[in-house]
């Protein structure tokens, strides 16, 4: 008895991407840009230092030109930087000393660093 041999084809599938659409920009959350141009419009402006902090992600340390601080989170600092480039804010490359001298820390701040430092 014979046995007929099949062969079965080999098909190659490729799929065509539309290079057009796809970006390799990270997701930037709305609140995010909506939060840093808020700061940056009550202030007068802001400049930004950004920090890798772990698996949290990145700080986004805002300092206004009217000497007030805030920060915000983002996953990455990949996602900080399109953050803060969408919302026109600058980002500083490291803690200058004239950005470190423009903050203005609020009473409230140094009082509670204060407890910290002496509960340790």
């Amino acid at each position: 008895m014979e046995y007929a041999r099949f062969r079965t084809p080999v098909v190659t599938v490729l799929f065509m991407a539309d290079v057009s659409t796809m970006t390799l920009e990270p997701s930037v959350p709305g609140t995010l840009v909506d939060g840093l141009r808020s700061f940056a419009g009550d202030h007068g402006g802001a400049k930004a230092v950004i920090e890798y902090v772990g698996r949290r992600g990145a700080r986004i340390v805002l300092v206004g030109t009217d000497g007030a601080w805030g920060d915000q989170f983002a996953p990455s600092t990949d996602v900080a930087r399109q953050a803060c480039a969408t919302a026109g804010v600058d980002i500083e490359n490291a803690w200058e000393r004239e950005l470190i001298e423009q903050m203005r820390p609020s009473k409230d701040l140094w009082r509670s660093m204060g407890r910290r430092s002496l509960a340790r």
